[in-house]
Protein backbone atom coordinates (compact mmCIF):
# COMPACT_ATOMS: atom_id res chain seq x y z
CA UNK A 1 0.00 0.00 0.00
CA UNK A 2 2.94 2.36 0.52
CA UNK A 3 3.62 2.43 -3.23
CA UNK A 4 -0.02 3.15 -4.01
CA UNK A 5 -0.11 5.92 -1.40
CA UNK A 6 2.93 7.56 -3.02
CA UNK A 7 1.32 7.32 -6.44
CA UNK A 8 -1.98 8.77 -5.22
CA UNK A 9 -0.14 11.60 -3.45
CA UNK A 10 1.58 12.49 -6.74
CA UNK A 11 -1.70 12.26 -8.69
CA UNK A 12 -3.41 14.55 -6.17
CA UNK A 13 -0.52 17.01 -6.43
CA UNK A 14 -0.99 17.16 -10.21
CA UNK A 15 -4.40 18.74 -9.70
CA UNK A 16 -2.59 21.93 -8.68
CA UNK A 17 -1.39 22.39 -12.27
CA UNK A 18 -4.95 23.41 -13.17
CA UNK A 19 -4.48 26.55 -11.03
CA UNK A 20 -1.32 27.73 -12.81
CA UNK A 21 -2.42 30.46 -15.19
CA UNK A 22 -0.39 31.10 -18.32
CA UNK A 23 0.00 34.30 -20.35
CA UNK A 24 -1.67 32.73 -23.38
CA UNK A 25 -5.33 33.39 -23.99
CA UNK A 26 -7.82 30.85 -25.26
CA UNK A 27 -8.58 31.50 -28.91
CA UNK A 28 -12.05 32.80 -28.03
CA UNK A 29 -10.36 35.30 -25.65
CA UNK A 30 -12.73 34.36 -22.81
CA UNK A 31 -9.84 33.73 -20.40
CA UNK A 32 -6.21 32.71 -20.14
CA UNK A 33 -5.40 29.02 -20.34
CA UNK A 34 -3.92 27.07 -17.45
CA UNK A 35 -0.85 24.85 -17.60
CA UNK A 36 -2.82 21.61 -17.42
CA UNK A 37 -4.87 22.63 -20.45
CA UNK A 38 -1.71 23.61 -22.30
CA UNK A 39 -0.08 20.23 -21.59
CA UNK A 40 -3.15 18.33 -22.77
CA UNK A 41 -3.42 20.48 -25.89
CA UNK A 42 0.14 19.91 -27.02
CA UNK A 43 -0.02 16.18 -26.21
CA UNK A 44 -2.92 15.88 -28.65
CA UNK A 45 -1.01 18.09 -31.10
CA UNK A 46 1.78 15.48 -31.01
CA UNK A 47 -0.68 12.84 -32.20
CA UNK A 48 -1.86 15.12 -35.01
CA UNK A 49 1.42 16.74 -36.11
CA UNK A 50 4.10 14.07 -35.49
CA UNK A 51 4.47 13.57 -39.24
CA UNK A 52 6.24 16.95 -39.47
CA UNK A 53 9.25 15.78 -37.45
CA UNK A 54 12.24 15.00 -39.66
CA UNK A 55 13.13 11.33 -40.05
CA UNK A 56 10.93 8.28 -39.82
CA UNK A 57 11.87 6.72 -36.48
CA UNK A 58 10.03 8.70 -33.85
CA UNK A 59 8.46 7.39 -30.64
CA UNK A 60 5.29 9.49 -30.53
CA UNK A 61 4.28 7.90 -27.24
CA UNK A 62 7.50 9.21 -25.69
CA UNK A 63 6.78 12.68 -27.10
CA UNK A 64 3.32 12.61 -25.52
CA UNK A 65 4.75 11.50 -22.16
CA UNK A 66 7.24 14.37 -22.21
CA UNK A 67 4.53 16.86 -23.07
CA UNK A 68 2.28 15.67 -20.27
CA UNK A 69 5.13 15.95 -17.75
CA UNK A 70 7.14 18.95 -18.96
CA UNK A 71 5.22 21.66 -17.11
CA UNK A 72 4.35 19.96 -13.83
CA UNK A 73 7.27 21.82 -12.26
CA UNK A 74 5.08 24.91 -12.62
CA UNK A 75 3.07 23.64 -9.64
CA UNK A 76 5.90 25.03 -7.50
CA UNK A 77 7.76 27.35 -9.88
CA UNK A 78 4.78 28.96 -11.58
CA UNK A 79 4.60 29.81 -15.27
CA UNK A 80 7.45 32.08 -16.29
CA UNK A 81 6.55 34.61 -18.97
CA UNK A 82 9.05 33.73 -21.68
CA UNK A 83 9.68 37.39 -22.66
CA UNK A 84 10.47 38.50 -19.09
CA UNK A 85 14.27 38.31 -19.03
CA UNK A 86 14.58 38.80 -15.27
CA UNK A 87 12.15 35.97 -14.51
CA UNK A 88 13.71 33.66 -17.12
CA UNK A 89 17.11 34.12 -15.46
CA UNK A 90 15.86 32.31 -12.33
CA UNK A 91 13.56 29.83 -14.05
CA UNK A 92 15.97 26.88 -14.33
CA UNK A 93 16.87 26.90 -10.63
CA UNK A 94 13.24 27.18 -9.54
CA UNK A 95 12.15 24.39 -11.87
CA UNK A 96 15.02 22.14 -10.77
CA UNK A 97 13.93 22.46 -7.13
CA UNK A 98 10.33 21.82 -8.14
CA UNK A 99 11.32 18.70 -10.09
CA UNK A 100 13.20 17.38 -7.08
CA UNK A 101 10.19 17.79 -4.80
CA UNK A 102 7.45 16.70 -7.20
CA UNK A 103 9.14 13.64 -8.70
CA UNK A 104 10.35 12.79 -5.20
CA UNK A 105 6.74 12.11 -4.23
CA UNK A 106 6.76 9.02 -6.45
CA UNK A 107 8.17 5.55 -5.81
CA UNK A 108 11.83 5.54 -6.91
CA UNK A 109 11.32 3.68 -10.21
CA UNK A 110 8.61 6.08 -11.37
CA UNK A 111 10.51 9.08 -10.01
CA UNK A 112 13.55 8.11 -12.10
CA UNK A 113 11.49 7.47 -15.23
CA UNK A 114 9.43 10.66 -15.03
CA UNK A 115 12.43 12.79 -14.06
CA UNK A 116 14.32 11.30 -17.00
CA UNK A 117 11.53 12.30 -19.39
CA UNK A 118 11.47 15.82 -17.95
CA UNK A 119 15.25 16.12 -18.27
CA UNK A 120 15.14 14.79 -21.84
CA UNK A 121 12.58 17.45 -22.73
CA UNK A 122 14.73 20.17 -21.15
CA UNK A 123 17.93 19.00 -22.90
CA UNK A 124 16.38 19.11 -26.42
CA UNK A 125 18.84 16.53 -27.78
CA UNK A 126 16.66 13.65 -29.02
CA UNK A 127 14.27 13.75 -31.99
CA UNK A 128 11.40 13.21 -29.55
CA UNK A 129 12.42 16.10 -27.30
CA UNK A 130 12.97 18.39 -30.30
CA UNK A 131 9.45 17.69 -31.56
CA UNK A 132 8.02 18.07 -28.05
CA UNK A 133 9.71 21.46 -27.67
CA UNK A 134 8.55 22.50 -31.13
CA UNK A 135 4.93 21.79 -30.26
CA UNK A 136 5.33 23.53 -26.89
CA UNK A 137 6.42 26.63 -28.83
CA UNK A 138 3.88 26.34 -31.64
CA UNK A 139 0.76 26.18 -29.45
CA UNK A 140 1.09 29.66 -27.86
CA UNK A 141 1.82 31.15 -31.27
CA UNK A 142 -1.36 29.58 -32.65
CA UNK A 143 -3.37 30.81 -29.69
CA UNK A 144 -1.91 34.30 -29.94
CA UNK A 145 -2.63 34.50 -33.65
CA UNK A 146 -6.18 33.19 -33.34
CA UNK A 147 -6.96 35.47 -30.38
CA UNK A 148 -6.06 38.52 -32.44
CA UNK A 149 -2.61 38.82 -30.85
CA UNK A 150 -4.14 39.53 -27.44
CA UNK A 151 -1.09 38.57 -25.35
CA UNK A 152 1.42 39.93 -27.87
CA UNK A 153 -0.30 43.32 -27.98
CA UNK A 154 -0.79 43.53 -24.21
CA UNK A 155 2.93 42.98 -23.67
CA UNK A 156 4.32 44.94 -26.64
CA UNK A 157 5.91 41.85 -28.16
CA UNK A 158 7.71 42.14 -31.50
CA UNK A 159 8.08 39.60 -34.27
CA UNK A 160 11.84 39.40 -33.67
CA UNK A 161 11.25 38.37 -30.06
CA UNK A 162 8.85 35.64 -31.12
CA UNK A 163 11.26 34.43 -33.83
CA UNK A 164 14.26 34.39 -31.48
CA UNK A 165 12.38 32.56 -28.73
CA UNK A 166 10.95 29.93 -31.05
CA UNK A 167 13.75 29.37 -33.56
CA UNK A 168 14.34 25.88 -32.12
CA UNK A 169 11.21 24.75 -33.96
CA UNK A 170 13.37 24.80 -37.12
CA UNK A 171 15.38 21.88 -35.65
CA UNK A 172 12.46 19.84 -34.38
CA UNK A 173 9.97 20.40 -37.20
CA UNK A 174 11.26 22.50 -40.13
CA UNK A 175 7.90 22.50 -41.93
CA UNK A 176 6.20 23.82 -38.79
CA UNK A 177 8.86 26.54 -38.58
CA UNK A 178 8.02 27.62 -42.14
CA UNK A 179 4.36 27.72 -41.11
CA UNK A 180 5.24 29.84 -38.05
CA UNK A 181 7.23 32.28 -40.19
CA UNK A 182 4.22 32.75 -42.45
CA UNK A 183 1.88 33.12 -39.48
CA UNK A 184 4.10 35.78 -37.91
CA UNK A 185 4.15 37.77 -41.13
CA UNK A 186 0.37 37.61 -41.31
CA UNK A 187 0.20 38.71 -37.65
CA UNK A 188 2.37 41.73 -38.46
CA UNK A 189 0.25 42.51 -41.53
CA UNK A 190 -2.91 42.40 -39.43
CA UNK A 191 -1.44 44.63 -36.71
CA UNK A 192 -1.51 42.00 -33.98
CA UNK A 193 2.28 41.78 -33.69
CA UNK A 194 4.81 44.60 -33.97
CA UNK A 195 7.46 44.25 -36.67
Amino acid sequence: MERLEQQVTFVRELDKLKRVQRQTWLTDTSRKENSAEHSWHIAVMAMVLAEYAPGTELDVGRVIQMLLLHDIVEIDAGDTFCYDRAAVAHQADQEERAAERLFGLLPPDLADRFRGLWEEFEARETPESLLANSLDRLQPILNNFHSGGKSWLANGIRRGQVRDRNRIVADGAPDLWAYIEDLLQRAVDKGMLKD
